[in-house]
């Protein structure tokens, strides 16, 4: 009998606030993600997409297959309004939670996009993280690091991609 790999699912949370217009930052992050995108159908993992914008994190995408019907979304990403990273850190706990009970075999990944232009204390969304560091231009706050050792996630600027 052949054995498969276990499940995986990626949850990629993408602040898009206003600051990540600033220097093309959201354009060249939608680059990656449709590289992520790719990757992930050929990898036949499952997806779900959180955007942390404007007053209130919103969920695109629930744990479903991905394909082809990502690019829209990701065409009609924009950014805008706020900053709200925690409430979209904490929705993503609490979703990781209830999916591992219901999918416990599952491998769950994490993708955080951000410029990390963020304050406050972040708890570690519960699986193995990587943070994308988006911020651009020639006054940087440098908060991305300190951000991802708060979340014990491994860290990566865009430039290094």
């Amino acid at each position: 009998m052949r054995q498969g790999r276990p499940p995986a699912l990626w949850l990629v949370i993408v602040d898009a606030s206003a600051s990540t217009r600033r220097h093309a930052a959201l354009s060249d992050a939608k680059g990656a993600l449709a590289a992520l995108f790719d990757q992930a159908y050929r990898a036949r993992a499952r997806l779900a997409l959180l955007t942390a914008s404007g007053a209130a994190p919103r969920w695109a995408r629930h744990g479903l297959k991905a394909s082809a019907a990502l690019q829209p979304w990701l065409q009609a990403l924009g950014a805008g309004g706020g900053t709200p990273l925690a409430e979209a850190l904490a929705l993503a706990r609490q979703w990781l939670a209830r999916r591992r009970r219901a999918h416990p075999n599952e491998q769950q990944q994490c993708l955080l996009v951000t410029d990390g232009r963020v304050r406050g204390g972040f708890e570690p969304v519960g699986c193995a993280t990587l943070l994308l560091d988006i911020e651009r231009g020639q006054v940087r706050l440098g908060r991305g690091p300190e951000l991802a050792q708060q979340l014990a996630a491994a860290y990566v600027h865009i430039d290094a991609l």
